[in-house]
């Protein structure tokens, strides 16, 4: 008998696998960074590595592109639209140069050499009203993530060869979602987004990796976590906008049915994908990371599979990486022993009252950060630029994110065996770490510095500032 209910638990689990993984699910991404006639982007093709990571990770099959020229961009473009032919659910991200003429969007392929109004509209940019309807339109549901709003580079020089009064916006412009579609943006209509530090993901990025694929929740909901998020990490200089006309709930990754509950009625989402550990999905995503010199690769991993089966060993990996990305047989951070409430627990002001941190304990705070390559500085104050460095740091060990600590997370940083960059400059100063845009780490010697051990946190319409 005994035998037999586990062969029926097997059967069932696997049932509820197999269910989730007959939608159709395909995605584009693509990073262009390394552009041939203007600044180069650090960022884009790391964000676009995590994120197609992420997507496969859920059950996507991902057309993936990074520092695509014209040509080779149009082939993924036409790939990606084959694919998406009647399909539940597509999604399209794209990090990099974007610009807007006359309220009409584009994307630049890095070999875009352009000098004029007429170059954009025949053809050396990709226009993306065009671009989605088709190559999406035949999806149930669409998502569309453009985190594309840098500073324009091409437009002093479309300006001064115009014949004509045209309008070029530094960011890129608004767009009304069609029905089943789901559009953001990394910022607001004609603002510029910042591209993070090099080497790492853009807070937009990295807030989308972080919360579109948690389990059993919502995408609309997922997307206001974004916006706080990314609001939060950049000290109010950048609030994610986007508009909405889902007609249903849609679901990246939904709470897989408990066994004993699987004889009743499961709700049938937009869109679903199975993340249960020890998943072939999640052996393909660990396989697709597991020898990568990127941390945010392998953070990735951890911020979806908080408990996945190769949690330790994305960890180890992790520590034996330099802020620089490169194998260091010297540093080294001890994670596997955090308490699993860590990952659930909401920090606020009042958490971080009751751990009663006087000012040699937060420069303590700030010295780890540091060690562990989330740079800020060491002053035994938590102003806003420390409170953005928390939230880099609770987000990338897949905490809930807000800025500030409680007592477990708190116990989780003091766990952790870091690097401490010492520098004069890094101690007590008021001055802020310098921010790109779609475009820093400490410097100096090092040392191993460790406290005490202990184990270690948009409906048809729109939704507040971001999706109206």
């Amino acid at each position: 008998m005994r035998y037999l209910t586990i062969f029926i638990s097997l059967i069932c689990m696997l049932f509820v696998t197999d269910a989730a993984k007959a939608d159709k699910r395909v995605a584009f991404v693509v990073g262009n960074g390394a552009y041939k006639n203007v600044a180069a982007l650090p960022n884009p093709p790391i964000d676009a590595k995590a994120m197609a990571a992420v997507l496969r990770n859920v059950g996507f099959d991902v057309v993936e592109g990074s520092n695509l020229t014209r040509d080779t961009m149009t082939e993924r473009l036409l790939e990606f639209g084959k694919k998406a032919q009647g399909a539940d659910v597509a999604v399209f991200f794209y990090a990099g140069h974007g610009i807007a003429i006359d309220g009409t969007n584009y994307l630049l392929p890095v070999d875009a050499d352009i000098k004029s109004e007429m170059d954009v509209k025949l053809g050396a940019a990709i226009n993306i009203d065009l671009t989605l309807d088709q190559t999406m339109s035949d999806a149930k549901v669409k998502l569309v993530f453009l985190d594309a709003c840098r500073d324009n580079p091409f437009a002093a020089k479309i300006k001064s060869t115009s014949t004509r009064s045209v309008s070029v916006q530094s960011g890129l412009a608004e767009m009304k979602s069609g029905e089943g579609t789901l559009i953001a943006f990394a910022t607001g209509p004609g603002q510029t987004a910042l591209d993070g530090q090099g080497g790492t993901n853009s807070p937009f990025t990295r807030a989308l990796i972080a919360n579109i694929t948690q389990p059993g929740v919502e995408i609309q909901q997922a997307m206001t976590k974004v916006r706080a998020q990314v609001n939060d990490e950049t000290n109010k200089g950048q609030l994610p906008w986007g508009h909405t006309n889902l007609t249903g709930s849609v679901y990246l990754n939904p709470v897989a049915v408990p066994v004993a509950d699987a004889a009743a009625p499961a709700p049938a989402p937009a869109a679903v994908a199975s993340n249960t550990g020890g998943t072939d999905v999640e052996l393909e995503f660990w396989r697709s990371i597991k020898d990568s010199n990127k941390p945010e690769e392998l953070n990735a991993y951890l911020t979806t599979y908080p408990n996945g089966q190769f949690r330790s060993l994305a960890l180890a990996r992790i520590a034996s990486l330099d802020p620089n990305g490169n194998s260091s047989s010297t540093q080294t951070r001890n994670l596997t022993s955090v308490d699993p409430g860590t990952f659930n627990a909401e920090a606020n002001q009042v958490t971080e009252d009751q751990i009663g941190l006087d000012r040699g304990q937060r420069r303590d705070v700030q010295r780890r950060l540091n060690g562990l390559g989330f740079d800020t500085k060491v002053t035994g104050k938590f102003d806003e630029a420390t409170r953005a460095v928390i939230t880099r740091w609770q987000a990338a060990r897949g905490y809930p994110t807000s800025g500030y600590l409680n007592k477990l997370q708190h116990k989780a940083l003091l766990a952790e065996i870091v690097t401490s960059t010492q520098t004069s400059s890094s101690e007590d100063s008021d001055d802020h770490p310098s921010r790109h845009h779609r475009g820093g780490g400490g410097g100096g010697g090092h040392r191993y510095y460790r406290g005490p051990s202990g184990p270690g946190g948009f409906i048809g319409g729109v939704m507040g500032g971001l999706f109206r």
